[in-house]
This record gives structure tokens, sequence and C-alpha cells, in this order.
């Protein structure tokens, strides 16, 4: 294949026919994560999990990080839509809707989604934007449950806060798995959103 053959191809890759096809191929990766973990990962696994070639996925990723990354972005949004969900089921405060987040944040894909975590911290040069971007993708959804009568700056305090309070006991509830501790936390976290929402 020439390279005016290959800068062909990645034209049609953007095409509605070609988005497609990279929405496909990104969900079957996505689902080999979700069951098989990152460990062992490789752009062979992942061709074998989406039924093609490791050349196919190169026409439509830019590496096996980029495929790595947007797997997991996938996986990611796949646990924020629960959590969305969950949230709205439960209604009332503040509190209880942050609180009723917790099984979804904990269940199916998550062993993932921490060791996604693990890999930014050991290799943070490489892997940099798999951290960055779950602070992106779950700063919206926060931000979203806040009251609307709060100002941005409020609305984004409070949901840094809750951020980094669930990352944190997620780490716990991975490496500890101290379920005790986790709800000694969560109560002081829900005393203290019940405050903010009464200032």
């Amino acid at each position: 294949m020439t390279d005016d053959d290959r800068a062909g191809y990645r034209r049609s890759a953007k095409s509605p026919r070609g988005e497609a096809r990279r929405r496909e191929l990104l969900d079957k990766v996505a689902d080999d994560l979700g069951e098989n973990g990152l460990v062992d990962f490789s752009l062979r696994r992942a061709a074998r999990a989406a039924g093609t070639t490791h050349k196919v996925l190169l026409y439509h990723f830019d590496g096996p990080e980029d495929l790595l990354t947007q797997a997991v972005l996938q996986l990611r949004d796949r646990r924020i839509a629960r959590a969305v969900t969950a949230a709205a089921a439960q209604g009332g405060s503040l509190a209880a809707r942050v609180r009723s987040m917790w099984p979804t944040l904990i269940g199916e894909e998550s062993w993932v989604l921490d060791q996604a975590i693990g890999l930014a911290m050991y290799d943070a040069a490489r892997y940099a934007d798999l951290a960055r971007s779950a602070s992106r993708q779950y700063l919206p959804t926060l931000l979203g449950l806040c009251p609307e009568e709060w100002d941005e700056q409020r609305r984004t305090e409070v949901a840094e806060l809750i951020l980094g309070t669930l990352r944190g006991f997620l780490i716990e509830w991975r490496t500890s798995g101290d379920a005790a501790g986790i709800e000694a936390g969560f109560a002081a976290l829900t005393r203290a959103l019940e405050r903010e929402e009464r200032a």
C-alpha cells in the first residue's frame, strides 16, 4: 500500500461509514477490556476481540495507546451512564444522589478502570491522558447533580470535592477492601454535602 493509498484510506475512515465501523470495533475492544482487564493488552488481542486484524485497527486508531485510551473512555462512559441513572432514580438531596452512585462505581468494569488509574500513575508520560480524561468525563455529571441556583464557582468546588473523595474511596476499596472505613467516610461526606445544601 502506497502512502497515497494509506492517506485515502485514512480519509475514508472519517466517512460516516468509517466512523460507524470505528465505533463497532471500539465497542468490541471495550467489551474485551471489561472482561479481561488491561494486563497483557495488545493490538493483537484487541484485533482478536474485534474480529479483525491489527492492521485494520491501525487504520482506525493512532496506535495501541490511542486504542487503549479510547476503549477506557468508552468504559467510563458506560459507568457514568449507569451512575446518572442511579442518581436520577434516587432523587432527593445531593448527598443521597451521590451515595446512590457508589454501587455503580464499584460494579462491572470498575476493576478495569481502577487499573487504568494505576497505569497512568505508573507511566505518566505514556498514559497521562488516561488520568486527565477521567476528570473531564466525570466532572460534567457531578456539576449537573449540584443545585441549579448555585453559582458556577460553588458548583465546581463541590463537584471537585465529590470527585476527589469518591476517587479516594475507589482506591481504598480496591487496595484494602475496607468497607467499614469507606462507610465512615461516606457519613462524613454526607454531612459535608448536607451542610453545603443548607448554607
